[in-house]
């Protein structure tokens, strides 16, 4: 068995394992238990990560009669929840504050972003995530940034353990964890990337950025140039090119991802 085919489960796969229904699975999904990475023709794909989580939910379902927003705040209670798990709903209610913050219409927003009005309606009601590309002209527009998105603001102090991090789901297949918050001068990510998932449309903004591709590949295109990274490989260049990356691979790609200024 390939390295793929350990890393990722089909949704059939998972519901028997986990002893549900697959229509089960995608219920829970709705209600925001469980984000499957997604392939380019909107297959969803799971983890062994995924497979115990669910069976957890299963447990909490039918032996401790919770419904489903006992279980999410069960399973933060007990650092399992999945990172992303609840947070397209966070995006979309600071993304529709901002908006009446400023007295903005869906339309005139979607218009100076470069979106649609049910593209925009669709991420303010927690429907669909935006990708990286999208977030950042957002966050542009808005004069903030996607730190804001994590509800960052707090300090994260010197020391973070892997369930206190700070997660952002940037669109389909494409999870953010900051690694460090605060009063920083570098904005320090793991980047998570499922297979053919990426960036979006291309987008700059100010600062410098280094990557130091953990595992899988990342192909990255600065202007019309491609550069194609594999694990070892690292990458610096000036975040006022505009850019555009996804996973070329056929394994989830890990970057460690840094910006500076914290400006992202």
């Amino acid at each position: 068995m390939n390295s793929t085919a350990e890393a990722y489960l089909k949704i059939g796969d998972v519901a028997r394992q986990v002893g549900v229904s697959a229509s089960l699975i995608r219920s829970w999904e709705s209600l925001g238990l469980t984000r499957p990475h997604r392939t380019e023709s909107k297959y969803r794909l799971y983890t062994a990560d995924d497979v115990r989580l669910l069976k957890r939910v299963r447990f909490l379902r039918k032996v401790r009669g919770l419904n489903a927003a006992a279980i999410v705040q069960l399973l933060r209670r007990e650092g399992r929840a999945r990172p992303g798990v609840d947070g397209a709903a966070a995006i979309g209610t600071h993304l529709r504050q901002l908006r009446a913050k400023r007295g903005l219409s869906l339309a005139q927003v979607a218009r100076a972003v470069g979106i649609s009005i049910g593209f925009l309606s669709a991420l303010e009601r927690s429907q669909m995530t935006g990708s990286v590309g999208t977030l950042r002209k957002l966050a542009h527009f808005y004069k903030t940034n996607i730190l804001d998105f994590f509800d960052a603001g707090e300090g994260g102090g010197r020391q973070v353990h892997p369930r206190q991090r700070k997660v952002l789901q940037a669109g389909p297949g494409v999870r953010m964890e900051l690694l460090a918050w605060g009063n920083t001068v570098m904005e320090p990510h793991l980047f998570r990337i499922a297979p053919h998932a990426g960036s979006g449309e291309c987008y700059a903004h100010e600062g410098e950025e280094f990557l130091y591709v953990l595992r899988g590949e990342l192909a990255i295109t600065l202007q019309k140039e491609e550069y194609r990274l594999k694990a070892g490989d690292s990458f610096y260049f000036e975040s006022a090119t505009p850019h555009q990356w996804k996973n070329s691979g056929r394994a989830e790609t890990w970057v460690l991802w840094v910006n500076t200024p914290p400006t992202f």
